[in-house]
């Protein structure tokens, strides 16, 4: 009897044991949630030879920057599945494969290619969604639109799957239809509960439409089911921080910081340690609040070791941050340098807006608020070719008004912050221009 994924595609193993452990490994990895990795290591000892596993342990590892790991368990999936696999599995593989290799444009296409055929590969789909995906990365202006596009134009196969009203509940939010977006992914957290990734893609819905606490209400009750190591864990409490500070709390955020955000305290991946603790730190020293030296210095010296060279725009950018606020201007030149040379020689999709952000964060941190704000404006509408999401990527615009102001160009930032205003509810925008009368 052939054995199936949990969307009804064949797989190579005659274990059952295999297919069992592969299954329940994928579901928790499209969750969000801990034990994926044992369950693939189970499907691994069940059936060396089952490629599938390989490849999801591959996808695993470089969640967490484990590069070597990721790319030998990649090259034992390609292996293995040249020797027993579909036609399905071998692109399947090959996709993972060039998205773990960091062949971004090369994996894009395959994905796209790969979905057109087999719609309800649920894995391969999830390559370019989400904040961190393929397409956030892709260093296009409309990737929010292609997120939202590709899940309408496979909906069709998936009905009411949890993962897939997830996935596709957050592209409708970030593409600007929020009302559906929130009530598309409240159906699927609705169906699976134990799935991080829903929790996330609702508080990113409640961010957008000004439902502060019932965000703040949300994480209390849903986040004692979630495990710390879960690699949702501190970025479900950063949005919570985002909260406190909507409220002007600084202290709730900074406990927030201290006890799940921190380089110490946290256990999630690379990429979420750098952006999630930057750009809170940054948030609550550009609002005015203060930020002890130390909690920036202790976690720029994580960020220096998890990324010491200039490669993904979103990251640049929050080590930019890092840089900025410790008056680090030699590691800022450095890698300016090197973005501004991949802008030079054609190499950097998100273009030109990534050296003229990093440029503004070190104005910003010198004081010079109008140079800043010069470097800003001609950039803005360009902001969302670095990636991550709208409530990450706002810490730029925030930064811009904070500029405005602090050059005493209030007419501007008024106009700005009307603008803000009318697309989402912001206790704190609401602040800030009651503030300048």
């Amino acid at each position: 009897m052939a054995r199936e994924d949990r969307y009804g595609l064949p797989i190579s193993t005659t274990s059952d044991e295999a297919a069992s452990a592969y299954r329940e490994g994928i579901d928790l990895m499209l969750a969000g949630w801990t034990g994926a990795t044992d369950a693939q290591e189970r499907a691994i000892a069940a059936d060396p030879d089952f490629a599938l596993p390989h490849i999801a342990r591959a996808r695993l590892h470089a969640f967490y920057q484990q590069g070597d790991l990721a790319r030998q368990k990649a090259a034992a999936a390609r292996e293995f599945v040249a020797r027993r696999g579909t036609e399905r599995e071998r692109s399947h593989v090959e996709t993972l494969a060039l998205a773990i290799e960091g062949r971004l444009p090369e994996a894009l296409a395959s994905t796209l290619k790969h979905v057109d055929a087999w719609p309800r590969d649920a894995v391969v789909l999830s390559l370019p969604l989400g904040a961190f995906g393929l397409f956030a990365f892709s260093g296009m202006a409309d990737h929010d639109r292609a997120r939202h596009e590709l899940c309408e134009r496979v909906a069709a196969h998936y009905g009411e799957d949890w993962w897939f009203l997830t996935m596709s509940g957050w592209a409708m939010t970030e593409n600007g239809d929020v009302a559906r977006g929130r009530r598309v992914t409240e159906r699927g957290f609705a169906l699976r509960r134990e799935n991080a990734h829903a929790a996330h893609a609702v508080l990113h819905a409640m961010f957008e439409d000004g439902s502060i606490d019932e965000a703040d209400r949300l994480v209390d009750a849903w986040i004692p089911s979630y495990d710390r190591a879960g690699i949702l864990h501190g970025h479900i409490l950063w949005h919570q921080a985002l909260g406190a500070l909507e409220h002007g709390d600084a202290a709730r955020a900074l406990a927030i910081y201290a006890d799940v955000l921190q380089p110490t305290a946290t256990q999630a991946p690379p990429l979420n340690v750098v952006t999630d603790a930057a750009s809170l730190l940054w948030r609550l020293s550009a609002y005015g609040h203060a930020v002890p030296k130390t909690l920036w210095t202790e976690a720029d010296a994580t960020a220096q070791r998890l990324f010491p060279k200039s490669g993904l725009p979103f990251a640049d950018v929050h080590m930019a941050l890092f840089a900025a606020a410790t008056q680090n201007r030699e590691a800022l030149a450095a890698r300016l340098a090197v973005i501004e040379q991949r802008l030079a020689d054609g190499k950097l999709p998100a273009g030109p807006v990534v050296p003229a952000i990093c440029r503004a964060l070190a104005a910003f941190a010198d004081e010079d608020y109008r140079a800043c704000a010069g470097e800003l404006a001609p950039v803005l509408g360009e902001v969302v070719r670095i990636g991550g999401s709208h409530a990450q990527r706002e810490l730029v615009e925030d930064t811009f008004i904070v500029a405005l102001i602090r050059s005493g160009d209030l007419p501007r930032a008024r106009a700005l912050l009307d603008t803000r205003l009318h697309r989402r509810p912001s206790l704190r925008d609401a602040r800030w221009l009651a503030g300048m009368g």
